[in-house]
């Protein structure tokens, strides 16, 4: 890959090389992809320069030697589709450098001069360190130029350089737990400002992944009515568990704001402790009656917002199919369906054998189920053997989690990487320019 560590302004101008020697073009700028958090931004490419003036994207990943007189790519095949700049991503060159910053350690004022470029054992690319020089005035020389890591300095996050529209144009590309990340890290103005502007539905699908305390924070800046709203639209187990973290009179009154078939499955769930399967349980997994084909069960867990855990297997019951059910006959498991003829019914495959689980199973009990069954989801059957709902691994998994796990997520970690920075999102990139 050439040298360790790149000053981007010695890299404008560089001549870029095809493998076989033939020449592209030359570089003009590298485009990143700012944070929210102070970690040290990804370099998703290159703008490259063609003969004919054209300023094209190359991917950082096609790059293979970055060296003081030349770069070389691993294919001379490019997209000669015109650069276009995304509301995430900065360029280095053009944007960053000449910045005013902000020293954290002292608080002085300070001008970015110059930035490096390194890279990671994943084969990507980061800004890690930044050249600063001391903002002069009247009274002080010419300052020496230092060099410091990027998490030295404040005034170059994704917050800091874009207007809530700006960052709403960002979280829209985002996932949902990426979005509840980044949002922790916001002032609280600006919380408020995201917040206002999302939609119920999305604002839901944040929700869900935020931790209680951000949870909590944030539903009280939302008036009554709206809270009411978020909390329908969140799936109703989750709904649950956020409303069992506030005082009686005010889950309450949210509960009485809600619609009432949307408050009904809430409230059945705070009837049960949150440590047993029926306070982790949803409400809505996948049900069938016992005349349904495998191809309308294949239809069902198709759908995109059924959850993967979820759409591992399909419950098959007596009427009525919502929960608290008809007489509950068995499951199906999703690589059963796959290997039966569309028109099959699903009363002639159901698994009726396996285990179930009481709505007042224990935390350890669900743990050993999930174990010794090799399943991510379970059905919660009642005395009478209605269904009231299914448990699902991630529901286990984040009440065995330590508390404030999801804060801890905004940590940056050699294991864990998420959000806008990641590989796939660079790939992404370059795929559409590409």
């Amino acid at each position: 890959m050439g040298a360790a560590r790149v000053f981007v302004a010695r890299m404008a101008g560089l001549a870029v090389f095809g493998p076989d020697g033939e020449r592209i073009g030359r570089v003009r700028d590298v485009v990143v992809s700012l944070r929210v958090d102070p970690s040290p931004p990804r370099v998703l490419g290159l703008v490259v320069e063609l003969a004919t003036r054209r300023r094209i994207f190359v991917p950082m990943l096609r790059v293979t030697s970055v060296d003081p007189t030349a770069i070389t790519l691993s294919t001379g095949s490019v997209s000669l589709r015109k650069f276009h700049q995304r509301p995430n991503e900065a360029l280095v060159i053009g944007q960053i450098l000449d910045a005013p910053v902000r020293m954290l350690d002292s608080g002085e004022e300070a001008v970015v001069v110059d930035a490096s470029i390194e890279p990671t054992r994943s084969r990507d690319w980061v800004v890690e360190r930044l050249a600063v020089r001391p903002r002069r005035t009247r009274l002080t020389r010419r300052s020496q130029v230092n060099v410091v890591p990027w998490r030295a300095v404040s005034g170059l996050t994704l917050s800091d350089r874009q207007g809530t529209e700006g960052l709403l144009s960002v979280f829209e590309t985002m996932r949902p737990a990426d979005v509840a990340a980044a949002l922790s890290d916001l002032p609280a103005k600006r919380q408020h400002e995201v917040v206002d502007a999302l939609d119920d539905e999305r604002l839901a699908d944040v929700f869900e992944e935020m931790s209680e305390s951000d949870q909590r924070t944030l539903l009280a800046h939302l008036h009554s009515e709206r809270a009411a709203d978020v909390l329908e639209a969140m799936s109703p187990d989750d709904a649950a568990d956020l409303l069992g973290e506030l005082p009686d009179d005010e889950s309450d009154r949210l509960l009485a704001l809600m619609e009432p078939e949307e408050s009904a499955p809430v409230r059945r769930l705070l009837r049960y402790s949150s440590d047993t399967a029926g306070g982790l349980m949803t409400p809505e997994p996948i049900i069938l009656r016992p005349d349904a084909t495998v191809a309308e069960a294949l239809a069902r867990i198709a759908n995109p917002d059924i959850p993967p855990a979820l759409a591992s297997m399909v419950f098959v019951c007596r009427p009525p199919s919502e929960t608290p059910t008809g007489r509950y006959l068995g499951c199906v498991h999703a690589q059963r369906l796959l290997r039966e003829a569309p028109f099959e019914l699903v009363a002639g495959i159901v698994d009726s054998e396996l285990a179930r689980l009481t709505p007042d199973a224990t935390l350890e009990e669900i743990t050993r189920y999930f174990a010794a069954y090799n399943l991510v989801a379970g059905p919660v059957v009642d005395a009478e053997d209605h269904l009231l709902g299914a448990v699902t691994v991630d529901d286990v998994l984040d009440h065995l989690l330590p508390e404030g796990w999801r804060d801890e997520m905004t940590e940056p970690s050699e294991g864990f990487v998420g959000g806008q920075d990641t590989a796939k999102s660079g790939m992404a990139r370059g795929v559409d320019h590409a």
